[in-house]
C-alpha cells in the first residue's frame, strides 16, 4: 500500500480500521460519526445513547488525528481528571498496535513511536518541534486552561448528572464551554459528544446536535431496552437512552441547593426507608436543622434494607447522629430490632399519612430551605426531583419528608413535637 492508498483508507475506511484494532463493535453507522470528527468543518455535536459506542469513536478520532495531522495540536476534555486517563490510554493502545505502525510505516516512511506517553499526554515521533506542548493532551473539566491553544478540541461528556441537580455545576460548565472557543485556533474547531441533562445546561451554548437515540442505531434489542428502562428512574432513562428531557410541567422540586460542609448534618437525626426486595431502594437521611435549614445527607441503594445496614450503622456513627427512625407498616419492626441488637437508638412509628401528601406538603413546603452536603448521592437527589404522583421509586424523597416532618416545627421539646405531627405516633 503506498502513502495515498494507506491515507485514503483511513480516511474513507475508518470502521475497517478500527475492526483491525480489534475494536469490532463499531458498524457503518460509526464512520460518518469518525469522519466528521476528523474531518468535518466547523464545530460539531454528537448526542447518542449510552453503549453506541460513541466514546470508542473518538478514541478513535483521537489517534487518526495523531497519525495523520502531525502538526495539530489536540485537546481532549472529560468531567474529571480521572475521567480522562482510560480514553488516553486507549489512543496509546491504538497508536501502538501493528496495523496503526504499518500505515504510519506507508504514510512516513518511518517506525511510529510514542516519545510521551502518560495519563493524560500523548506525543509521537512523527513531530520534532512540539513548542512545549504534545499532540494530544487530556484535562478533566476542572483543570486551568490559561495560556493553552488547540486545534481540535473534544468534550466528552462534559454535562453530566450533576449538572442536572445543581445551577451552580451548570454555570461552572458553560464558563468552562465559552473558555475553550477562546483557547481554539484560527480554523480549528470543538467536538462534543453529550448527554441531554438539563434545558439550560452547557449543550444550550453548543451547536445542535446529530441525534442517535436507543431506537434509531438498532443496537440494542426490544428486550434490553425494557430491562433499561426498568432499571432507572423515567428522567435518567429518557436523557441517556431517549436523548430528550422530561417535561418539567410535574415537576415538584427542582434545582436542589448543594455541595454544603458535611459537617453541617453531624448531631442530626436518622430515617431509613428500607426496601425488602423487588425493584424498591433502601434510602438513608441524615437531617439536621439549623435555624430554617435543613442540612441533608442522603444515599441511596437498590439493595434489600439487610445487605446495607453494616453501611447505615457505620454512617450514622460517621457522622455522629443521634435516633435512627423507621416505620413498621410494612416490617411489623423487623428493621428496628435488627438494628437494637447492633447497638443502635431506634424510634419507630407507624405512618398513617398519604405518602404523596406528606411529600408535597412537609417537603415541597421546607424545600427551598433544604440544604444537601456534599457527599450526598446524585441518584438520592435525582430521585427527589424526579418525584411526581406517578413517580415509579420514591424512596428518597419519602425518606426526607419523613426527617423534615420529624424536625419541622420543634415545640418545647423534640419529642413532644414529634408525637403531635400526623403519622407520628408515640
Amino acid at each position: 500500500m503506498d502513502r495515498k492508498q494507506a491515507i485514503n483508507f483511513l480516511l474513507e475506511r475508518p470502521v475497517e480500521f478500527a475492526h483491525m484494532l480489534g475494536l469490532t463493535k463499531l458498524t457503518d453507522m460509526h464512520g460518518p460519526w469518525i469522519q466528521e470528527m476528523v474531518r468535518g468543518r466547523g464545530d460539531f455535536s454528537l448526542m447518542a445513547h449510552r453503549e453506541s459506542y460513541k466514546t470508542t469513536c473518538v478514541s478513535v478520532s483521537l489517534a487518526l488525528i495523531v497519525l495523520l495531522l502531525p502538526s495539530k495540536r489536540t485537546l481532549f476534555m472529560r468531567k474529571t481528571d480521572g475521567d480522562v486517563k482510560e480514553v488516553i490510554k486507549q489512543v496509546q493502545k491504538i497508536l501502538k498496535d501493528p496495523h496503526t505502525i504499518y500505515f504510519a510505516q506507508c504514510i512516513y516512511g518511518v517506525t511510529l513511536s510514542l516519545t510521551a506517553e502518560s495519563a493524560t499526554e500523548v506525543n509521537t515521533n512523527l513531530v520534532s518541534d512540539i513548542k512545549g506542548v504534545n499532540q494530544l493532551v487530556g484535562i478533566g473539566s476542572g483543570s486551568s486552561l490559561t495560556g493553552k491553544h488547540f486545534d481540535y478540541i473534544f468534550t466528552d461528556d462534559i454535562i453530566n448528572l450533576q449538572d442536572r441537580i445543581s445551577k451552580a455545576e451548570r454555570d461552572r460548565t458553560k464558563l468552562v464551554y465559552q473558555e475553550l472557543q477562546n483557547i481554539k485556533n484560527r480554523g480549528g474547531k470543538i467536538v462534543n459528544t453529550l448527554t441531554p441533562w438539563h434545558p439550560n445546561d452547557a449543550a444550550s451554548l453548543m451547536p445542535e446536535p446529530v441525534r442517535f437515540d436507543c431506537y434509531a442505531t438498532g443496537l440494542l434489542t426490544a428486550e434490553e431496552i425494557e430491562a433499561k428502562k426498568a432499571s432507572m428512574t423515567a428522567s435518567l432513562f429518557a436523557a441517556n437512552y431517549e436523548l430528550r428531557h422530561i417535561a418539567s410541567d410535574d415537576v415538584i422540586f427542582a434545582d436542589p441547593v448543594t455541595g454544603a460542609d458535611p459537617a453541617k448534618v453531624e448531631q442530626g437525626e436518622a430515617h431509613i426507608d428500607a426496601a425488602y426486595g423487588g425493584e424498591d431502594y433502601t434510602a438513608f437521611t441524615i437531617c439536621r436543622r439549623e435555624g430554617e435549614k435543613y442540612y441533608v445527607y442522603g444515599r441511596l441503594w437498590r439493595k434489600h434494607v439487610d445487605d446495607v445496614q453494616d453501611k447505615i450503622v457505620e454512617l450514622r456513627k460517621q457522622f455522629c447522629a443521634g435516633r435512627i427512625f423507621c416505620e413498621d407498616n410494612g416490617d411489623k419492626g423487623y428493621l428496628a430490632k435488627a438494628l437494637r441488637k447492633k447497638g443502635e437508638r431506634v424510634s419507630v412509628y407507624h405512618e398513617s399519612m398519604n405518602k404523596f401528601l406528606k411529600i408535597t406538603s412537609y417537603l415541597k413546603g421546607e424545600w427551598k430551605n433544604v440544604i444537601f452536603v456534599a457527599g450526598t448521592d446524585d441518584e438520592y437527589i435525582n430521585q427527589i426531583c424526579d418525584y411526581n404522583e406517578e413517580a415509579e421509586h420514591d424512596d428518597a424523597p419519602d425518606s426526607l419528608a419523613s426527617i423534615v416532618r420529624r424536625l419541622w416545627k420543634r415545640g418545647d421539646s423534640a419529642q413532644s413535637n414529634f408525637q403531635a405531627l400526623p403519622g407520628w405516633g408515640p
